[in-house]
């Protein structure tokens, strides 16, 4: 049985809408992966504004849908003209009164597409981009009569890495331990099964993805700061050997025998070390953004290789934005083969890693028992979905 998805992703400063579909045995075909980044938006305040970037997804929502619809062969003009009643849709958009005036228009215009279910983030993340996406999803379940399934952000970046793997056997998997690492989170998650999770450790303060954007501000390297800090680590050529001249930083909570992470003290330490420096030429930048990248890397893999041995775990599994760093993945991948042979490693493409509504749509095909059918009536049942930035996965 096939399943056409149409999934939304808002829960942050990315525009997301994807239409996966979903054919037997966990087969996947996708049909657009559309994203609309608002970087240079916020790049020029060195982080995302929340209600900024609520206003940048009211404009991208409609453009974004038509041209993930246009690419999947599924928007379609209407044949005739008819009169609807849009007071239902107000009513839901009553706090997105651009996203309203864009899509009517839209509505009018095009005729149901040929989707089977909608997916929608509705958390963790910035609450007010979150509710966006989320009342969008309404509108489209409700004027499209379509069921709507809300799903977890973090789940989603677990689950993305089963896109393009034929998995037929789960037991050949589970259990597992997933790290999810990105700029608002940093959690080691076991994973008995879809749907089944336990919190193993996470961030007391800063996430890695945030580590790394306040330590290139520190450094005078723009935003976003973890491609940039990449970059520059590449060049240095001081990954693995340091001349006397490097910087040496803490490793925070690395020894602790816990899977909790911490990342403001290697801020604080960057902040101090950089005080000291009087020239701050580009060899200085290099050096230090091949340390911060490293003390990261360092204690990711330590508390994530210490999960997987503690609880015997057949499979690690990697998402979050963070996971797109090419040093992180090859350290991780060097380490499993010299140490854990047998231990199945999955991870996302690099595009995949960071926010996408990709993710958003096979979660959501995982999770379609947990769908709410609108009300032909009134979307009365669509109420139930909400937005909640501090969702957890379990």
């Amino acid at each position: 049985m096939r399943v056409k998805i149409l999934a939304i992703e808002t829960s942050c400063d990315d525009t997301g809408i994807s239409i996966l579909e979903a054919k037997n045995k966990g087969n996947f075909d996708i049909l657009s992966n559309i994203v609309s980044s608002q970087i240079e938006v916020h790049k020029k305040y060195g982080g995302v504004y929340p209600m900024m970037a609520k206003r940048e997804h009211q404009k991208n929502l409609v453009p974004v849908l038509s041209k993930a619809l246009k690419e999947a062969k599924l928007l379609h003009l209407r044949t005739k003209n008819q009169n609807f009643n849009f007071k239902e849709i107000e009513k839901i958009l009553g706090r997105e009164p651009e996203l309203f005036k864009k899509i009517i228009p839209f509505l009018k215009k095009y005729q149901k597409p040929d989707i089977d279910l909608i997916s929608v983030t509705n958390g963790p993340g910035l609450e007010p981009c979150l509710w966006v996406g989320v009342n969008f999803a309404k509108v489209l379940s409700y004027f499209w009569n379509i069921p709507v399934v809300p799903v977890n952000h973090i789940e989603s970046h677990i689950l993305v890495n089963f896109i393009k793997h034929e998995i037929l056997d789960m037991k050949q998997i589970f259990p597992a331990v997933c790290l999810v690492v990105s700029g608002g989170h940093t959690q080691i998650i076991l994973m008995e099964k879809i749907g089944k999770y336990k919190i193993l450790g996470e961030t007391r303060d800063d996430a890695a993805g945030e580590c790394f954007d306040k330590c290139a501000k520190i450094l005078g390297l723009g935003y976003p700061g973890g491609p940039i800090i990449s970059k520059l680590a590449a060049d240095a050529g001081l990954l693995f050997c340091r001349s006397p001249a490097s910087v040496k930083l803490p490793r925070p909570m690395i020894l602790t025998k816990d899977y909790d992470f911490s990342f403001s003290g290697l801020k604080t330490a960057v902040l101090y070390a950089d005080k000291k420096i009087k020239i701050k030429g580009l060899k200085y930048k290099k050096m230090m953004a091949a340390e911060v990248q490293q003390a990261i890397i360092d204690v990711l893999i330590k508390k994530t290789i210490k999960a997987l041995n503690d609880f015997n775990a057949k499979s690690l599994i990697l998402g979050g934005g963070v996971s797109a760093n090419q040093e992180l993945r090859k350290q991780f991948k060097n380490r499993l083969e010299k140490e854990s042979p047998n231990i199945k490693f999955f991870i996302p493409k690099t595009d995949l890693s960071t926010d996408n509504a990709l993710m958003t749509a096979i979660t959501g095909f995982y999770h379609k028992k947990n769908k709410v059918n609108p009300s032909a009536s009134s979307g009365r049942f669509l109420r139930e979905i909400e937005a909640d930035g501090n969702l957890r996965i379990a």
